[in-house]
């Protein structure tokens, strides 16, 4: 995407007056997207962006400057301004020697999307999108978004590295909107993968559609969950969000380096229950999160965050390295050029058990089974979290019982972590999109079915 020389040329410029780390990123990023509506095709769009940024750092202190050329001359000026902005003053010259470097491939597309008709993709949006609305009358609504992008990543740094990662990226959006007039409900599914169209190919895209509407009509259904504390059974996929949330960002370095997360200072302290760990893993073949290299040119890998219950580690980027004086873990990631990175995770998850599923729901007596998850909030600082479920069932005398809906889970992540008693094998991964000060990037949650021996239910006070 640059030459060599140029790469060369513009980090040596980037430190001219004091910088002691200078980095390039350039993307350049094809976007596709089909979207659904009132049974019609509602938007068939393709996009294009492509712009670098040029970083620095003196110290912990960092410089980003950024733009949309990629030429020789429109990374020079962006060099020249980051390099104004450490202090102006000339430095001593500093060579930059680099060398390519071969990251591999994590994800692949088999099928580019680009070579597949628009006819075709339109085709498959429909056959999930009708499904769901024949499901029933009551389903009054469906939406359909087909989003597909392929994004080429470029990276040159002062510690001599050159490396380039191809990442595809599809997703299949169904959302159904139930109704009996006065209520309405939702349910939807996202699947998504680092892939081409094979991805879409390989779907049940029927169950799909059925799936997401079977959730409105169940939920529009049921009665209101009961308030109180009490066990919740979790299922695996999306159950992993509370984690994520609560948990993950307070593992950042974005949090622990600055003094901002309820870990600082744990490593290799209990922070869970015996039976609780939990990775963080990029390079999983093909995941919505996988990448191969970091947006700061770093190999990814899989890193361990809680193993046995035990504090193992942080995911740490350049930056944060510097900050709290520790390796950085190649978790640097970012939405665009447009914005410098940060930690960040990618695949996290739960990992897999030895508990059964059918004992641990039978050793509930009164409690709630979370089949699905929606949103919610949480503080990073304190990791209070509220997150509502979308899908919900009593479970009375070990058995899942009736539907329940407006059940909202609420607590501290560091303090649920030990409330786990129960980690089956049934290891799920659901995709997302996760926003933070580098923006949006795609992230999978994840973790087997659990149980949560206690934790606060929001619903309806009696």
């Amino acid at each position: 995407m640059i030459e060599k020389r140029v790469s060369q040329a513009v980090l040596e410029l980037a430190m001219s007056t004091g910088a002691d780390y200078a980095e390039i990123y350039a993307e350049d990023t094809t976007y596709d997207s089909i979207g659904m509506v009132a049974d019609c095709v509602e938007a068939v769009n393709t996009s294009r962006d492509r712009g670098a940024g040029v970083r620095v750092f003196s110290g912990t202190n960092s410089v980003y400057a950024y733009g949309n050329g990629v030429d020789e001359g429109s990374l020079l000026s962006l060099a020249s301004k980051a390099a104004a902005a450490v202090n102006g003053v000339k430095g001593e010259n500093k060579n930059v020697v680099l060398a390519e470097r071969d990251f591999g491939a994590v994800c692949r597309s088999v099928t580019p999307v680009s070579e597949v008709s628009k006819a075709d993709r339109v085709n498959a949006l429909k056959e999930a999108y009708f499904s769901a609305k024949d499901e029933s009358p009551r389903i009054v609504q469906v939406r359909g978004i087909l989003n597909s992008y392929v994004k080429h990543v470029y990276v040159a740094n002062s510690e001599g590295v050159i490396g380039a990662d191809e990442r595809p990226y599809i997703r299949m959006f169904i959302v159904s909107v139930a109704s009996d007039g006065t209520e309405n409900q939702v349910g939807n599914v996202g699947p998504g993968a680092g892939a081409g169209f094979e991805f879409i190919r390989g779907l049940d895209l029927k169950a799909l559609g059925k799936k997401a509407s079977a959730t409105a009509l169940t939920m529009l259904d049921a009665k209101k969950c009961p308030a109180g504390k009490m066990p919740v059974v979790m299922a695996g996929g999306f159950g992993g969000v509370i984690f994520h949330e609560a948990c993950g960002h307070s593992l950042e370095a974005t949090s622990v380096g600055l003094g901002n997360s309820v870990f600082c200072g744990k490593l290799g302290q209990k922070i869970a229950a015996d039976c609780v760990s939990a990775c963080d893993d990029a390079t999983m073949p093909g995941e919505w999160g996988s990448l191969a290299m970091s947006d700061e040119g770093e190999k990814t890998r899989r890193i361990s965050l809680i193993e046995n219950g035990v504090l193992k580690g942080y995911m740490i980027d350049k930056l944060g390295s510097r900050r709290m004086d520790m390796p950085s873990t190649g978790s640097g990631r970012r939405q665009s050029y447009a914005l410098a990175p940060t930690s960040r995770m990618s695949n996290t998850f739960i990992c897999p058990g030895k508990d059964n599923i059918e004992e641990m729901i039978g050793g509930v007596d009164l409690g709630l089974y979370a089949a699905n998850m929606g949103g919610g909030s949480v503080n990073p600082v304190t990791g209070e979290f509220n997150f509502s479920v979308m899908e919900g069932y009593m479970i009375r005398n070990g058995q899942i019982a009736e539907p329940v809906r407006g059940a909202t889970l609420i607590g501290k992540g560091h303090e649920i972590l030990f409330n786990i008693d129960r980690v089956s094998s049934d290891m799920e991964l659901g995709q997302g999109m996760c926003g933070s000060l580098s923006g949006s990037i795609p992230v999978n949650v994840g973790q087997p079915t659990i149980r949560i021996s206690e934790i606060t239910v929001g619903g309806e006070v009696k």
